[in-house]
């Protein structure tokens, strides 16, 4: 694909799309503008051919050296592929856009220096991917005791404004990622403190309504399903399914149907609104979307940190013990389960039938998105450790990995094509 070509067209047509900032922005196939993808929900553009056989030597593009450590996901908008990291030993968060083509660093941009808040083992003080409206870029840190909304220009890096969202205590650690709609950027920051679900305004960063939630540890990112008719902002966690009206922040309903703490975005047929979490208690769940608050059917798989897919009357998952669901979306029934291997804490990234997902030690699946049986059709390694999600876009996958020799660690961000 000639990107010079296509990114020509895709700029000018990009900016034509936010001209009217009550809209909320769209992008082409070409890009992957925020967490989950296009369509907020891990189903990637269906007409592209990303290659099933890889490693960290096969049908490579380019990779680059990330510094420091983060498990965000990264972004890929027109000619840049941008994403979130954090030095320990300099104590400082930044953000990084690497040419989309070649993988050089075009920008670096600090964001916060000092200010470093504790977390567990497995979490980092880059956890959150980020999210684009045609001209900025929008992410998530704690920092200071508290967690803080950034823009950034997405041609220079240039900091336009940043906001103190809420107190923030870190339980576990902070990954949640800003949603764009219309002309606000919705923040959820749910934590044992002071949570809150606050709407800002895209351009300037002011807030344009904030609205309290429990005293609870929780970490999902918002996520706007269009249901009964009208758009609906939907949060998971906190022991609650809630929505809300996402210009105004006003509630539509409420409902007990999720655990405390929740980690991966919820996802939805239209029909029910799908959760899973994982303390104290594992679940998947199906609430009806109707607003009466009904749960279909519910169990007890862990489904904790990765998100899930839905496909065609299926649900699919990969679960934090590397085992790979297929159930009935509507009755619950499960299809096949089927060992994948390790601890995933990445989420399917979904291209036509095939899932595609990493785990932690670096073992890489694509496996089959269909009801009739479990079927692996490539494990390959790409590194020593996957923590992100992979990006698939434009016949390429864009994979953040973890390499180790002789006792350090590197980062790296790969660009996988067919060769």
């Amino acid at each position: 694909m000639n990107y010079k070509v296509l990114l020509g067209v895709t700029t000018f047509l990009s900016f034509a799309m936010i001209a009217k900032a009550e809209e909320t922005p769209t992008f082409l196939d070409t890009d992957w503008p925020n967490w989950r993808g296009p369509t907020h929900n891990g189903i990637a553009p269906e007409r592209q051919n990303p290659p099933t056989q890889f490693s960290t030597t096969e049908n490579v593009i380019w990779k680059a050296p990330v510094p420091g450590l983060g498990h965000g996901t990264p972004i890929v908008v027109r000619d840049k592929v941008v994403l979130l990291t954090a030095d320990q030993k300099s104590q400082t968060q930044f953000a990084i856009a690497y040419e989309r083509s070649t993988g050089k660093i075009i920008w670096q941009k600090e964001i916060h220096k000092g200010g470093f808040m504790r977390h567990n083992k497995k979490a980092s003080q880059a956890n959150g991917s980020l999210s684009c409206d045609g001209n900025r870029i929008f992410f998530n840190f704690p920092n200071a005791g508290a967690a803080w909304t950034t823009a950034l220009e997405l041609s220079s890096g240039k900091i336009l404004w940043q906001t103190r969202i809420t107190d923030y205590v870190v339980h576990q650690g902070y990954g949640s990622t800003p949603l764009v709609y219309k002309d606000l950027l919705i923040v959820a920051a749910d934590n044992k403190k002071a949570g809150v679900t606050t709407a800002l305004d895209r351009r300037t960063g002011k807030v344009k309504w904030s609205r309290k939630r429990p005293q609870k540890p929780n970490y999902p990112s918002p996520v706007i399903f269009r249901l009964q008719g009208k758009e609906q902002l939907i949060l998971t966690g906190c022991d609650l399914v809630t929505s809300l009206d996402p210009s105004t922040g006003q509630l539509n309903w409420e409902f007990d149907g999720a655990t405390t703490e929740c980690v991966s975005t919820p996802v939805t047929d239209g029909i029910h609104i799908f959760t899973s979490g994982g303390y104290p208690t594992n679940h998947v769940s199906a609430m009806r979307a109707d607003g009466t608050g009904e749960v279909v059917w519910k169990n007890k798989t862990r489904v904790y940190v990765p998100s899930m897919i839905i496909k065609d009357g299926h649900l699919y998952a990969a679960t934090d013990g590397g085992i790979g669901y297929c159930w009935n979306s509507a009755t619950g029934e499960t299809l096949w389960r089927g060992r994948l291997g390790g601890t995933i804490s990445a989420s399917p990234t979904l291209v036509g039938d095939k899932l595609y997902v990493g785990n932690e030690a670096g073992d890489f699946f694509i496996f089959k998105a269909t009801p009739e049986a479990f079927e692996i059709i490539t494990k390959t390694r790409l590194g020593d450790q996957l923590m992100a999600s992979p990006v698939i876009v434009g016949n390429r996958i864009y994979q953040r990995a973890t390499i180790r020799k002789g006792g350090e660690r590197q980062e790296m961000l790969f660009c996988i094509g067919n060769l």
